[in-house]
């Protein structure tokens, strides 16, 4: 954990990050309007836009990976509060077809094998069709005994609640929740920085299933759910939890990065803003203007000078800032 207040700096203003388009069997070929973007061989699953892989797309630190940056310079990113390397990976999903059902692990489980978080996640819907939904968590009652016979005769999908999504709505996924993506909904992904999945039943596709440790990850009754929103003066709180606070800002015109944070939230920290629709401009005596395009995000750095939102058109923004719970901050 790093022990100073970053120095302001031009060289960490604010930068955009290039969306790296991530192949999955069950994903789109042509990922357009979204992106103007068709898939190669494989069809296009997830975009991220915080992977360590994705390259900053602007400003002082341009063409360098994102996990790099977070290696080099993690108190001018993160400030005095936070863990080496990124702590969150956001990113959309785009299924065609329905995901594997899965679970992943809390932090305690994934220590015990040796990776350095396990993972919490939310989905922030950004289109649905009629009727979309996801499946989240097991039916009240469920035994461990049925989800293992369900895994094993294929009738695992008979114990899982089935929750109706819409645009705008936030779901929650707490780590040891069975859940599966289904067809339908577009979803922004925010979650704890690790890729550790537990597939415990997947429709038969030839991919490698983790049934004994995704039984022991599995928790019968989580915290999962949709969240409602939270309406404030200056602010629509969608979900707050020990991971990450997420939020909309409503820009009326323009608003001062300073005005941006809430209440009791330290004046440097790590912070991103996500454009859903329309765009932003980030405009600053410091450096130059920066443009947000849709479905672009920007990084704010601890170390970043003060700026001012401007709103393009349409705008949609969401912010979202890292939260570290106190056993482990």
């Amino acid at each position: 954990m790093t022990s100073s207040e970053p120095v302001i700096s031009p060289d960490f203003a604010p930068f955009l990050i290039q969306p790296h388009f991530d192949p999955r069997i069950w994903g789109y070929r042509d990922l357009r309007p979204w992106f103007d973007v068709t898939a190669g061989d494989e069809p296009i699953g997830e975009v991220w836009f915080t992977g360590d892989q994705c390259r900053i797309a602007s400003g002082h630190h341009a063409g360098k990976p994102l996990g790099q940056l977070f290696s080099e310079a993690p108190a001018e990113l993160m400030g005095s509060k936070g863990h080496p390397g990124s702590p969150l990976l956001m990113k959309i999903i785009f299924a065609k077809e329905k995901l594997s059902v899965q679970v992943h692990p809390d932090d305690a489980m994934a220590h015990k094998y040796g990776e350095p978080r396990g993972k919490t996640e939310c989905w922030y819907t950004l289109a649905a069709d009629p009727g979309a939904a996801v499946a989240l968590g097991l039916k009240p009652g469920v035994s461990m005994d049925e989800v293992r016979a369900g895994i094993h005769n294929g009738t695992l999908e008979d114990f899982l609640n089935a929750v109706p999504v819409a645009k705008g709505d936030m779901v929650f996924v707490d780590a040891g929740t069975v859940h599966a993506i289904w067809p339908g909904a577009i979803l922004f992904e925010t979650q704890q920085y690790s890729d550790t999945t537990y597939r415990m039943y997947d429709y038969g596709r030839p991919r490698e299933l983790h049934i004994e440790k995704s039984l022991e990850a599995t928790k019968l009754a989580t915290r999962s759910g949709k969240i409602a929103a939270q309406v404030l003066s200056d602010r629509t709180i969608l979900i707050d939890v020990e991971y990450f606070r997420i939020e909309r800002i409503a820009i009326e015109g323009s608003r001062s990065s300073s005005d941006l944070r809430y209440d009791g939230e330290p004046p440097r920290g790590l912070s991103y803003l996500f454009a859903a629709e329309g765009s932003a401009r980030l405009v600053s005596d410091a450096f130059g203007p920066i443009e947000i395009p849709a479905r672009n995000i920007v990084l704010i750095p601890a170390a970043s000078p003060e700026f001012t939102v401007e709103n393009s058109g349409g705008l949609d923004l969401i912010r979202i800032v890292p939260r570290w719970p106190e056993a482990t901050a």
